[in-house]
């Protein structure tokens, strides 16, 4: 019987960095039936003739924010038009399981800058278990999933500001066990984030020995990256080294200032970290700006107690006196250490739409338009939002950003925003630009090799054995693309724009971008720790796009 397609005459490069190779790659049943020379393949259905195009693994998304609008928006053509076929969910420290009721309505309101509100998403799990099983009724993209340790600091403890106690440590490590044997790949941490910000470095190590033992790796949100970024990086390898658990720095950047041309400190903390027999790998985006809530800027203490808690504290001019030193002259926390400059901080999405006129706009310059000083901007705009606006922070260096991708244990990742008036363009377009403008414009990466950092080493990162590689046997999780033309439209004015030269996707063998269109294929599925295996997308019922 004829294979269900062939790609015929593609420039295979198979994810291990190795020169590319021509030849036919037929998919069955989900999976690369074969491997072979030009016109050596068996008949198929259905036949690409892949000429001049190449053929890699899907990228793996390492640090993506569709926790929600993966179900709400099950198109999803954002990512998989840029030849996303997994992404990692329950990033920084934060997301919707394991919750139960009080923790959920909490989060709906602390993440609805990052993931919009519901969305029509009826949110009926409580378990890590119960939010993968709803995600495999269809979805678009494959998907794999971190416990976030601030869900767990709230269910044994809630917002409590303090080194959590023996029993509510207990309650953090039996919910950890727990959602690893449910299938999640390891741990997250957003650690200027609350409640996450409030855990010490004992708490870590000893969440990380749990994910040690369960073969997970552990995702953290570092405490800084800006003044303390070193320091922030220092303490996480400390974790991973005495917890003996794999360690992933997630948006490994060295932002703002104080770190202008110092990638290399941060790589030589990864290599020294590496020769002891740490297992390190980072990822990062290719882009200069960073991308956060408007909140998130203010110093750990005014966080405590959530949302509500903070617009109470905004309403007190002694408070608003205090704040303003602590961001503009001392350095928050939450802006890294560094003084804010408000020419920096861009309004990206809202919440209310009657401070839509905000999106595309730095503080500063709505402060300028209203006659107010900009950090009573700030702090208007936080209390007429209800705290939900997404900002972009100017703050990158395009030195360190080539610096750092260009180390061998570097991966892809996002760190996407999907919602939002005007997101941040990697929404969009963050893997077509690592092939486009930094392969192929300007030789940073070798495009073998980059496709390696967007496949291979996240796959082995998240221990998936059947996936990130071109082999026989392998899911046919495949991108076809033009390396003359690939690249990102997305900008920071016009950010949802698809991708150039991205020709073909296919997740488990279907195509969900077809002759560059969105087709309306949700062939995605959960990858969980311990089950691994291609599927045969013929076998779950067909749902509507």
């Amino acid at each position: 019987m004829p294979v269900d397609l062939l790609i015929r005459a593609a420039t295979v490069l198979d994810g291990t960095g190795a020169p590319g190779t021509v030849a036919d790659v037929a998919v069955d049943g989900g999976s690369i039936a074969s491997i072979g020379g030009v016109g050596a393949a068996p008949s198929a259905s259905r036949t690409i003739d892949a000429d001049g195009l190449v053929l890699c693994p899907g990228f793996i998304d390492l640090h993506a924010h569709s926790d929600l609008q993966i179900l709400a928006n099950s198109a999803h053509t954002a990512k998989v038009s840029q030849g996303v076929t997994t992404e990692v969910l329950g990033q920084d420290g934060l997301s919707f399981a394991p919750v139960d009721a009080a923790v959920r309505a909490r989060l709906q309101d602390q993440i609805a800058g990052w993931n919009g509100q519901t969305g029509g998403v009826e949110e009926q799990w409580d378990s890590v278990a119960g939010y993968l099983d709803r995600l495999d009724q269809g979805i678009a993209c494959n998907v794999g999933y971190l416990v976030p340790q601030g869900n767990l600091r709230l269910l044994a403890m809630g917002d409590e500001n303090r080194p959590a106690t023996a029993a509510e440590l207990a309650v953090m490590v039996r919910l950890l066990r727990q959602g690893l044997t449910e299938g999640a790949l390891g741990m997250s941490s957003g650690l200027t984030y609350p409640p996450g910000m409030f855990a010490d470095t004992e708490e870590l190590v000893a969440l990380c020995t749990v994910v040690a033992e369960h073969g997970g790796y552990y995702s953290p949100h570092t405490r800084s990256y800006g003044a303390g970024a070193l320091e922030a990086y220092a303490e996480m390898v400390d974790v991973a080294r005495r917890s003996g658990c794999a360690l992933h720095l997630t948006h490994a950047t060295m932002n703002f200032e104080p770190n202008r041309g110092r990638a290399a400190e941060l790589l030589a903390l990864v290599d020294d970290a590496l020769a002891d027999g740490v297992d390190v790998t980072l990822d990062t985006y290719p882009y200069l700006a960073g991308s956060t809530t408007l909140s998130a800027l203010l110093p750990s203490w005014a966080l405590g107690g959530g949302t509500p808690a903070l617009l109470q504290r905004l309403q007190d001019p002694a408070i608003r006196e205090r704040l303003t030193r602590e961001l503009e002259v001392d350095g928050t926390d939450g802006c890294h250490g560094c003084p804010v400059d408000w020419t920096t901080i861009q309004v990206s999405g809202v919440r209310d739409p009657a401070a839509s006129d905000a999106v595309g706009r730095t503080i500063a310059e709505l402060g300028a338009a209203s006659g107010r000083r900009p950090v009573e901007e700030y702090f208007e705009l936080l209390v007429a939002d209800r705290a939900a606006t997404t900002i972009l922070q100017h703050v990158g260096d395009e030195s360190n950003v080539r610096t750092i991708m260009a180390h061998p244990r570097h991966c892809g990742g996002s760190d996407a925003i999907v919602v939002g008036a005007r997101p941040h363009p990697r929404a969009w377009g963050t893997f077509p630009r690592y092939l486009g403008h930094y392969v192929r414009d300007e030789g940073v990466l070798d495009l073998a090799e980059c496709v390696r950092h967007l496949t291979g080493t996240p796959a082995e990162r998240l221990g998936l054995t059947d996936r990130g590689l071109v082999r026989e046997g392998y899911a046919a999780d495949l991108v076809l693309f033009d390396p003359a033309t690939v690249r990102d439209a997305a900008t920071y004015e016009d950010p949802r724009q698809q991708s150039v030269g991205i020709e073909w996707v296919l997740v488990n063998g279907v195509p969900v971008i077809e002759a560059g269109r969105r087709t309306e294929a949700l062939p995605g599925r959960t990858l969980r720790r311990g089950q691994t295996g291609p599927v045969n997308p013929s076998t779950r019922p067909p749902r509507e796009a």
